[in-house]
C-alpha cells in the first residue's frame, strides 16, 4: 500500500509538470537574460560577467575557487555596464557605462565603495583597451578627420549643426554602410595617460586618416592592442584609399602612443588581417589572416611572428577550419581557438611549436574563451539552451556549468528535442542538417514543416540559440523544423564553403531538395506535403529562387531581405567586394554570372504564395529588392503580403518589431499549412 501511494504521488507530480509545461513565446524570448563579456581575474580565482536583463545591464562577480557560492551583484545603476577589464593588482576593474550623458570608462574597487569615472570626455567612448603596464588607455572615439584635438571635433560639430542645408555630398564610395549613411565622423584610436583623474583629453594617433579604426559597424576592440612594452598600439584597419567598397584588404598597423608615423606590418598580404595579440612574455605577435583578396568568407589562418628572430609562420596551415577567435596559453606553448565545425562552434588547442590540433570541446556554440592555469572558461549556447558560462579542464574533461541565468525564466518552458542528421547531397557529398521536433510532439501524428534556410550564404544554422531565427519558436507553434547546411555553409572545410561562389542556385538548391526528401523519409512524422520555406538575406534570395525553380515544393514562402534582381543588387549594395566575388566581377563584366542565377529571370514560373519582409534601413540588400519581388507577385495575382519596417536594417532588432515580425510569419504560415 505504501508503494502504491508513492507511485500515485509521483504520477500526480509528473502529470502536473506536463500540464504546467508551456511553449516558448517571442515575449518570453525577449525577456531572457543575456550574458555579455566575461573577464577572469589575474589570479584566476574569480570572474566578472555582464548580464543584460529587460531592465538594464549589470556586473556580477563569480568565485571560481568556490563555484557553488552565490554570484555577487556588483552594480545596480540604471543603464548599461559592460566591457570589464581587471587591473593587474586584481583589486579593481574598469568597465564601460553610460552613467552620465555618454559612455565613459569607470573604475570599481572590489574591496568596497562606489564606482568612479576614469574618463570624463566630451565624446562618448565606444571601446577601450588597457595597456599591459596599466598606465595608458586606448580609446575609440568618433571624430572629424583632420582634427588634432577633441575640442576641434566639438567645435566643428557645432558648425555642422548650425548649417541651414542638410545636403550630403560625396566624392567616393562607401556613401553608406549597413544601416547608416556616411557622415563627417570617423572612429579613431586615442591614447590617454591614466594618471590624469578623470581623463579629460586624449591624443588621436591617426588624426589625418579618413577611415574607421576599428572598422564599423561590427569590429570592436579585439582589433586593437598595445605592444608588450606599452609604447605602441597595433590595430587592424583599411588604409585611407578610394577602394574601400571593393577591397577586403585590412592590414595591421603600428603607431607610437605619442603619434607620428604609422607602419604597415602586413602590407605583403592583400587580403584580410585581423585581431592582433601578443603573448604574455612579449616574444610573439599573432593575428588572423585570409589569403584570397576580395573574399570575406575565406579561411582565417593563425599567423605567429617571433619578434626575437623576425620569423613569421602560419600555425597549423593544413587544418581546414577558419578561426573565429583565439587566446595564448599562459606558457605560450599553445593557442586555444574557437571555430565552426560540422554544425558546432567548438574549442581547439593548437601547438605553437608543432601545429598539432586537438579538439577540446565541440557541442553547441562556444565563445568568450578565457584561460586559467588549468582550465578554460567559456560561454556556450545550443538549440535548446541560451548562453551560460562553463568551465572545462584543458584536456576536455569535467565540463561544468557555472551559471544558469535563465533558470527561473525557463522553468515552465518545454523546448523541442533536436537531432543532427546527414545525407548525400550534391555529387553525393555529405551534407549535414538539424531537425527539431514540435514542443508537444506525439508519436503517430503528422506535423507541418518549417524549412529554415540560412543567410550568408557562407553561414550556418547550427547548434546555437538564435534570437532572430530561433528554431524553438517554430517548434513552439507545432512545426517540425528542418535546417540544412547546404554547399557554401561554414564549418565543413574551406572547399565546401568556396563551392557556392558563382553557383548560388546550383549546388545549394540540390542540397535543400535532397535534404528535405531525406529527412521526411527518415522522420515519417514530418509532413512533406505541408511545408513552408523561409529565410533571410541569401535565405531570402533562395525563396525567390525556389519560387521559380522548385515550384511544387512548398505551400508558402517567407522572404526576408532577399535578393531579387542581381544586376540592380550590385548597383545599390555597399560592400561591392561581396557581389563581385560571388558573381565573378562587376555586373557589366562579360564573364560575370549575375544573369545565370537571377531570380528575376524565372518569374514566369512563380505561383507559390510569398510573404515579403524588408527594413528600409537595409543598405546591404536595399528595400527595392523586396519591393521588386512583391510587385511581381501582385502583378501575377499570386497570394502575397509585404511587411516593411522603417526603422530596421538587414535584421530585426527592436523587440516590439520582433514580436510583430514573428506574428506576421506565423500567421502567414498558419494560413497556408492549416488543414
Amino acid at each position: 500500500m505504501i508503494k502504491s501511494a508513492i507511485s500515485l504521488t509521483l504520477l500526480a507530480g509528473l502529470t502536473a509538470n506536463v500540464q504546467a509545461a508551456e511553449p516558448l513565446t517571442v515575449q518570453k524570448l525577449n525577456s531572457l537574460n543575456k550574458i555579455g563579456n566575461i573577464s577572469v581575474s589575474p589570479d584566476s580565482s574569480q570572474l566578472i560577467y555582464s548580464l543584460k536583463t529587460p531592465t538594464g545591464s549589470d556586473l556580477y562577480l563569480k568565485s571560481l575557487s568556490n563555484p557553488k557560492q552565490a554570484d555577487k551583484r556588483l552594480t545596480s545603476y540604471p543603464g548599461s555596464e559592460s566591457d570589464v577589464t581587471w587591473l593587474n593588482d586584481g583589486k579593481s576593474i574598469y568597465f564601460l557605462a553610460n552613467r552620465k550623458a555618454s559612455h565613459q570608462v569607470w573604475q570599481l574597487n572590489l574591496t568596497g565603495g562606489e564606482a568612479t569615472p576614469v574618463t570624463d570626455l566630451a565624446l562618448s567612448v565606444n571601446g577601450y583597451k588597457l595597456s599591459p603596464d596599466n598606465k595608458k588607455l586606448a580609446l575609440a572615439l568618433e571624430v572629424v578627420p583632420g582634427c588634432e584635438t577633441i575640442s576641434c571635433t566639438i567645435e566643428k560639430t557645432k558648425i555642422f549643426d548650425s548649417e541651414k542645408h542638410h545636403a550630403m555630398v560625396y566624392d567616393q564610395l562607401m556613401v553608406r554602410h549597413w544601416d547608416t549613411w556616411a557622415d563627417r565622423f570617423r572612429s579613431h584610436i586615442f591614447v590617454a595617460d591614466i594618471t590624469e583623474n578623470p581623463i579629460k583629453d586624449a591624443k588621436d594617433l591617426t588624426p589625418d586618416w579618413d577611415t574607421d579604426i576599428p572598422a564599423k559597424p561590427f569590429a570592436g576592440m579585439e582589433e586593437v592592442t598595445f605592444t608588450p612594452d606599452s609604447l605602441n598600439v597595433v590595430f587592424s584597419a583599411k588604409a585611407p584609399s578610394k577602394d574601400h567598397a571593393w577591397t577586403t584588404n585590412f592590414d595591421l598597423f603600428k603607431v607610437s602612443i605619442e603619434g607620428g608615423a604609422v607602419e604597415n606590418l602586413t602590407k605583403e598580404n592583400l587580403a584580410w588581417d585581423s585581431q592582433p595579440q601578443f603573448s604574455a612574455d612579449g616574444r610573439f605577435m599573432a593575428y588572423l589572416a585570409m589569403k584570397k583578396p576580395g573574399f570575406e568568407a575565406d579561411r582565417f589562418g593563425l599567423m605567429v611572428k617571433d619578434l626575437k628572430t623576425g620569423k613569421l609562420d602560419e600555425v597549423a596551415p593544413l587544418w581546414d577550419r577558419s578561426i573565429d577567435s583565439y587566446q595564448f596559453s599562459p606558457n605560450n606553448r599553445a593557442v586555444y581557438v574557437t571555430t565552426q565545425d560540422v554544425g558546432q562552434k567548438g574549442i581547439y588547442e593548437i601547438s605553437t611549436n608543432f601545429g598539432d590540433v586537438r579538439k577540446v570541446f565541440s557541442n553547441g556554440s562556444a565563445g568568450d574563451v578565457q584561460l586559467t592555469d588549468n582550465k578554460i572558461i567559456f560561454s556556450r549556447h545550443t538549440l535548446s539552451s541560451p548562453k551560460d558560462i562553463y568551465q572545462i579542464n584543458l584536456d576536455g574533461s569535467e565540463l561544468t556549468q557555472l551559471t544558469d541565468v535563465n533558470k527561473t525564466n525557463l522553468a515552465d518552458i518545454k523546448l523541442g528535442e533536436f537531432e543532427q542528421f546527414s545525407f548525400p547531397g550534391w555529387n553525393n557529398e555529405t551534407v549535414h542538417g538539424y531537425v527539431v521536433k514540435p514542443w508537444n510532439f506525439e508519436a503517430g501524428k503528422k506535423y507541418p514543416i518549417a524549412f529554415l534556410v540560412h543567410g550568408g550564404p557562407q553561414g550556418s544554422f547550427g547548434n546555437m540559440f538564435h534570437y532572430r531565427w530561433n528554431a524553438q519558436l517554430w517548434a513552439a507553434q507545432g512545426y517540425g523544423v528542418v535546417m540544412v547546411d547546404f554547399h557554401g555553409s561554414t564549418g565543413y572545410g574551406q572547399a565546401f564553403t568556396d563551392s557556392i561562389s558563382r553557383d548560388w542556385g546550383g549546388k545549394p538548391l540540390e542540397d535543400l531538395q535532397k535534404g528535405l526528401a531525406y529527412i521526411t523519409q527518415k522522420e515519417t512524422w514530418l509532413d512533406g506535403k505541408n511545408a513552408c520555406a523561409l529565410g533571410g538575406s541569401y535565405g531570402g534570395y533562395m525563396m525567390n529562387w525556389i519560387a521559380g525553380n522548385w515550384t511544387d515544393g512548398f505551400n508558402c514562402l517567407v522572404n526576408h531581405a532577399g535578393l531579387f534582381d542581381m544586376d540592380s543588387f550590385h548597383q545599390s549594395t555597399e560592400e561591392l567586394w561581396f557581389a563581385e566575388h560571388e558573381m565573378g566581377g562587376e555586373f557589366w563584366a562579360k564573364n560575370a554570372d549575375y544573369g545565370k542565377f537571377n531570380p528575376a529571370s524565372f518569374v514566369d514560373n512563380w505561383k507559390t504564395p510569398m510573404l515579403v519582409i524588408h527594413g528600409l534601413k537595409d543598405y546591404r540588400v536595399p528595400y527595392a529588392q523586396g519591393l521588386g519581388a512583391f510587385t511581381t507577385l501582385q502583378r501575377k495575382g499570386i497570394d502575397s503580403r509585404l511587411v516593411v519596417y522603417p526603422d530596421e536594417n538587414h535584421w530585426i532588432l527592436n523587440q516590439d518589431n520582433l514580436i510583430h515580425w514573428y506574428d506576421e510569419v506565423f500567421s502567414w504560415m498558419k494560413k497556408h499549412t492549416q488543414k
